[in-house]
């Protein structure tokens, strides 16, 4: 990993995007771990976690997760996810939060050395390249050790360093428990 003495980070996390690709990987998130991790690179300025919850939902299994991040250190970032029908009949969520995420990252690139973005989705190849023009540096975390590759090759191209989940799960990771919520989330790719 490249990350330079004293420097400021900030951590954007597609919750979505960064689970899909841990269930790819057959792994889970120790999200204290992830926390001490980057603690340890620099200067942890903000831990992002963005995530859509189903409204009028009695119980979401995500909530204890959200609950557990925000008591801990996360700055959650939540909106009502949108239910609707495909084209098969079957019910689907979509909860997309890319609009969130760039917004505060474009709003946070001027005050930090660098961004980490735990995200695979190549929606956001242009936002990392305007977040560079700001003269901050730009880690993308997602996998390439799947079939098929979790993060889109334009995204893992234009940041300034890309480090594949897998490689980090050792540090970061955790046994895997009974099936999470975020699954029931599409993304729009």
């Amino acid at each position: 990993m490249s990350f330079y003495h004293g420097e400021k980070i900030v951590l954007f996390i597609d919750g979505a995007n960064l689970y899909a690709a841990t269930k790819a990987l057959g792994c889970e998130i120790d999200y204290r771990k992830l926390l001490d991790e980057f603690r340890s690179k620099g200067k942890l300025i903000r831990a992002y976690y963005y995530t859509a919850l189903v409204e009028d939902q009695e119980y979401s299994p995500l909530r204890p997760l959200i609950d557990w991040l925000d008591y801990n250190g996360y700055y959650v970032v939540t909106k009502t996810a949108r239910e609707y029908t495909d084209s098969q009949g079957r019910r689907r969520v979509k909860g997309d939060m890319d609009v969130e995420i760039a917004v505060d990252m474009l709003e946070l690139a001027s005050h930090v050395d660098h961004v980490i973005l735990f995200s695979g989705d190549g929606d956001f190849r242009r936002l990392v390249e305007g977040v560079q023009r700001r003269g901050t540096r730009v880690t993308v975390i997602s996998t390439m050790k799947s079939n098929p590759p979790m993060v889109a090759d334009d995204l893992r191209r234009q940041a300034d360093n890309f480090i594949d989940l897998a490689d980090l799960v050792a540090r970061i990771g955790r046994p895997p428990r009974p099936a999470q919520s975020e699954s029931a989330f599409e993304d729009e790719n």
